[in-house]
């Protein structure tokens, strides 16, 4: 019975990267869709649940990604809604990587300690993968907060993730390198997750920041988010505090992307989200 994982992607062009990863994760056959919405979703959730007989329901799974995570999170419920009894398979939401991403880095973060207590602080952190990495950081213990260029911004982020996840984050405008070097007083963890080539913070911010232990940028095109940080930085000691480049945590976050690919054949029940991804990034760290 051949592993079949239709790839549902509400963007004009499925992202090849998740096929690619697909693919590398254990499926026999990625079958894309773009311009998918909650309307259109239940056509090929429907031909997904009522094939396959149901011991053999597991070898199909659905994906869901793009680039947009309000859209994807959408795409989750409908097809969430359309499952019942034993009529379901197993389903992954992955927005712009967002789940994968945040969880490899927080779980790099909180290998071998601990974050309670901790004051965290995610930089341009209104994105997909920077509201997921509040969330873990939150879960963790730490008590956090996320920045925008704008305050209104930070505070509809922290309130979508009090809605979702029931966690509160404080939102806090930083507009400039100065503010988010602000912004980190106090701070014990930083991570920018802020858009590719756009300068977060730079070396002078932090180099000898009193209370600063960790950091980790996401960017990957210089140049960097955290100037000072290399990408392929990992664990890397600079100046007493350990940091880790997109790269340096990228290897982990592909690594548990591909295994909750596997994962999701083991079974037609399985559901991946922030919480189950996250679970799996840990145990992967």
């Amino acid at each position: 019975m051949r592993k079949l994982l239709l790839q549902l992607d509400p963007d004009p062009i499925p992202a090849t990267f998740d096929t690619v990863v697909g693919y590398d994760g254990g499926a026999d056959h990625v079958v894309t869709y773009s311009d998918i919405t909650p309307e259109n979703v239940h056509w090929i959730t429907d031909g997904a649940i009522f094939t396959r007989a149901p011991k053999e329901k597991r070898f199909t799974a659905i994906f869901l990604g793009g680039s947009n995570m309000a859209k994807g999170e959408a795409l989750f419920m409908a097809v969430k809604k359309k499952f019942f009894a034993d009529f379901r398979v197993s389903v992954m939401l992955d927005s712009n990587g967002c789940n994968t991403t945040a969880a490899a880095a927080v779980a790099v973060m909180a290998k071998n300690r601990s974050l309670a207590g901790k004051h965290a602080v995610v930089l341009a952190g209104t994105g997909p993968v920077g509201m997921r990495a509040a969330v873990m950081l939150a879960r963790e213990g730490a008590t956090v907060a996320l920045t925008s260029r704008k305050r209104e911004r930070a505070q509809v982020s922290c309130d979508q993730i009090r809605q979702r996840f029931g966690i509160t984050v404080t939102a806090v405008e930083a507009f400039s390198n100065q503010d988010r070097a602000d912004a980190l007083r106090g701070a014990h963890v930083c991570f920018a997750t802020g858009a590719a080539a756009v300068q977060l913070l730079e070396k002078n911010h932090w180099q000898d920041h009193p209370t600063l232990e960790l950091i980790a940028d996401a960017n990957a095109t210089p140049p960097l988010g955290v100037e000072g940080v290399e990408m392929f930085d990992k664990a890397k000691d600079r100046g007493g505090k350990v940091v880790w480049g997109a790269i340096g945590f990228g290897a982990l976050k592909l690594a548990v992307h591909r295994a909750c690919i596997g994962k999701l054949f083991e079974a037609n029940d399985r559901v991946f989200d922030a919480e189950e991804i996250y679970a799996v990034a840990k145990e992967m760290a």
